[in-house]
């Protein structure tokens, strides 16, 4: 790949920096230098570090080591345990905490050659309280929760690949109000090893990139393959399933449009497409979902409630006591429901490989007291299959939208690859030059 003098390449994807250095059209040095003049410039009005050191950085990257992710930064939420980097959880209780070591899925990304950038602004505990980051489209509007810095980096231009989580919807709404890609993989198909635990049945390792290859690649490193194959779009047209919840009326225009906009590109490649029918349960699962989550955060922070009382946020302060009156009964009630559901959800993908349905009510709101609502991500998470933000466009105010993907549960390589036909199908991508 060719990068001019002229080109900032800070405004890569992924893929192209490793096809750039390949061919000896950049170094590690000139690239790093590119994002930490991105970061100088933009980062003042969006707040997405939570720890950066720009000598730091740049150090490490003269300083790479083999491997598929050698000399990409990465950015990494901060609730990922780094030995080098403080962890503080967006919580004022753990400010300047050092852990000893290595969260496993850092781990990987530094034994795949990947380099760890800076740690990223989470809202406090991976809950809902915000922390001061802000939309890099409209500094005046949420960048989503709760990885809030992770999304904005990337959409800034700021980090090529970021980690985030998942437990209701903090990687898929983020995602979609910044205007990146956001994959959720399968439920522990990535070692949570070293990142804060909010609820065990629930929390899903996940990343932001520029496009759905580059999205796969971070997944594989950090879910442990040695040498990750180059993502290849489906060989043929999938069948689509669109699923409307029974949230549906409360969709807003832009995220109904960016639904029917990216039918009409899929029917137009071949794609066959049809309703398929929520799963059994309906509303109930967004209670089940919520049940779960209330239920294990009021055992993970046990200790939290009772030592630092006043330390707590009062949004996740009600959440913690809410969830400490759920009985175990309606606990254990909640958890067969989720696994009945499962079950029977997984008979929809026998006719159809890949179902589209909204990724958040609207694009992102006005003001930065709030993350927004994960009402569309809640029942999806609870379900444990993969699933990726698509951004397709904008809506009238030139605010980010696009498509949320669901796929399969454990079946994340083909539910890539229809990801990837899909972003072609829509025109976000071309194919892409062998990179192995």
């Amino acid at each position: 790949m060719n990068v001019s003098r002229t080109q900032d390449p800070a405004d890569l994807s992924a893929t192209e920096v490793l096809a750039a250095y390949r061919s000896g059209a950049l170094d590690p040095v000139r690239y790093a230098q590119a994002l930490s003049a991105r970061s100088r410039a933009r980062d003042p009005a969006i707040s997405a570090w939570a720890a950066f050191d720009e000598e730091a950085f740049l150090d490490a990257m003269r300083r790479i080591s083999p491997g598929p992710l050698s000399g990409l930064p990465v950015a990494v939420k901060d609730i990922f345990d780094t030995f080098d980097m403080p962890t503080a959880c967006g919580s004022p209780l753990l400010a300047g905490r050092r852990p000893r070591r290595d969260a496993a899925a850092v781990a990987a990304i530094r034994a795949a050659g990947g380099v760890v950038m800076g740690k990223t602004v989470t809202t406090e505990f991976a809950s809902a309280y915000p922390g001061p980051t802000r939309n890099p489209h409209d500094p005046a509007r949420t960048p989503g929760g709760s990885s809030s810095g992770s999304a904005a980096a990337v959409a800034a231009g700021i980090a090529p690949l970021a980690v985030g989580s998942q437990t209701a919807g903090s990687i898929i709404r983020p995602a979609a109000y910044c205007g990146v890609t956001g994959f959720k993989p399968s439920f522990g198909r990535i070692n949570r090893t070293g990142c804060l635990s909010f609820s065990e049945s629930l929390d899903t390792i996940g990343d932001f990139a520029r496009t759905v290859e580059d999205a796969w690649l971070l997944a594989e490193v950090m879910a442990g393959a040695a040498q990750p194959s180059p993502l290849r779009p489906a060989p043929r047209p999938p069948r689509i399933g669109v699923c409307e919840t029974p949230e549906w009326d409360l969709a807003a225009p832009e995220t109904l449009e960016a639904i029917d906009r990216a039918i009409v590109a899929a029917r137009t490649a071949g794609a066959t497409v049809r309703k398929v029918p929520y799963p059994a349960l309906g509303p109930a699962l967004l209670d089940a979902q919520k049940t779960i989550m209330n239920f294990e955060a009021a055992r993970a922070f046990a200790h939290e409630t009772r030592a630092h009382p006043g330390g707590l946020s009062a949004q996740l302060s009600a959440l913690l006591a809410e969830g400490a009156t759920i009985s175990a009964d309606a606990y254990a009630a909640a958890l067969d429901q989720a696994d009945d559901t499962r079950r029977s959800w997984a008979a929809t993908f026998d006719d159809i490989d890949l179902v589209l349905s909204a990724s958040t009510i609207g694009e992102a709101p006005i003001g930065l007291d709030h993350t927004g609502d994960p009402l569309f991500s809640r029942v999806w998470t609870l379900l444990h299959g993969p699933c990726l933000h698509l951004p397709t466009g904008s809506a009238p105010s030139g605010m980010p939208t696009g498509v949320q993907l669901i796929g399969r549960n454990r079946t994340d390589a083909a539910f890539m690859r229809n990801a990837m036909w899909m972003a072609y199908a829509i025109g976000l991508a071309q194919p892409t030059r062998d990179t192995r």
